[in-house]
C-alpha cells in the first residue's frame, strides 16, 4: 500500500498538522503507557489530561469546549473498520504510527464505502495532526510491524456507552437509516465483515480489508 505523508499536499482534505500547541508535555506522558500486543483505546486517562497540553487544546484548538484526552495504543495492520465524529478529532503521536483516512462525501446513500478509496498517510512521532468531522479513520497502524501509541483527542464524553436505543441494522445486513450506524456517544461506524466487531455493527466496507504492509 502507497504510504503517504501528513506533511503532503494530499492530507489537506483529510486534517492538518497542528503547530500552535506544545504537545511534548503530552508526547512524555504517553511514552509512560503500555503496549499491548493488540489494540487498546482508553478515552480519557488523568495523566495525560494533567499534562500542559491539555489547557493549550482547551484553550485554542477547541475554544474553550470541553475535551478528553485518551490513547489508542497496540500493534495493528488492518483497516477493519472505518468511523467518523460530528467534530474533529485531534491525533498526537508518540510514536511513528501510520493513519488509514477516507472521506465521508464517498460514504454511497445505502452508507457503504469502497475501501480501494483510502488513502495511508505517514505520522512521525512527536507530530499532532487535526483529523477534521469529515475524515473516515480508525485505529492507527504500526510501521513495519512496530507498536504505536497514539494520544486521542475529543470533545467530552466522545465514544462512552449509549444511553437510548437506537436503530437496528436490518436483517439483510442494510442499514435503515445513519441512525442504524452509532455504536457509542458521537461515533458514527462502517465496519467491514472480517474486521472481527461486535455483532449487530454494520458491515459497510466494500472490497478488500486493506493491510498496511501490502
Amino acid at each position: 500500500m502507497k504510504i503517504l505523508s501528513v506533511n503532503d499536499a494530499e492530507f489537506r482534505c483529510y486534517g492538518r498538522v497542528v503547530t500552535n500547541v506544545d504537545f511534548a508535555p503530552l508526547v512524555d506522558a504517553l511514552k509512560k503507557t503500555d503496549i499491548p500486543e493488540g489494540v487498546v483505546y482508553e478515552p480519557s486517562v488523568a495523566a495525560l489530561e494533567a499534562t500542559e497540553t491539555m489547557k493549550a487544546l482547551v484553550d485554542t484548538t477547541y475554544g474553550e469546549m470541553p475535551i478528553q484526552i485518551g490513547y489508542c495504543n497496540g500493534h495493528n495492520e488492518m483497516l477493519n473498520a472505518l468511523e467518523y465524529h460530528r467534530d474533529s478529532e485531534i491525533n498526537v503521536a508518540a510514536t511513528d504510527a501510520i493513519l488509514m483516512l477516507g472521506l465521508l462525501a464517498d460514504v454511497e446513500e445505502d452508507f457503504t464505502y469502497d475501501t480501494s478509496k483510502v488513502k495511508a498517510f505517514f505520522l512521525p512521532a512527536g507530530t499532532a495532526v487535526e483529523v477534521f468531522a469529515t475524515t473516515l479513520h480508525y485505529a492507527p497502524c504500526g510501521v513495519k510491524g512496530e507498536g504505536f501509541q497514539v494520544g486521542i483527542v475529543l470533545p467530552k464524553g466522545t465514544n462512552y456507552p449509549l444511553k437510548t436505543a437506537h436503530a437496528k441494522v436490518n436483517a439483510d445486513g442494510t442499514a435503515p437509516s445513519e441512525d442504524a450506524l452509532i455504536t457509542a456517544v458521537n461515533k458514527w461506524l462502517i465496519g467491514h465483515a472480517e474486521g472481527g466487531l461486535d455483532a449487530g455493527s454494520f458491515l459497510g466496507l466494500k472490497g478488500k480489508n486493506l493491510n498496511v504492509n501490502e
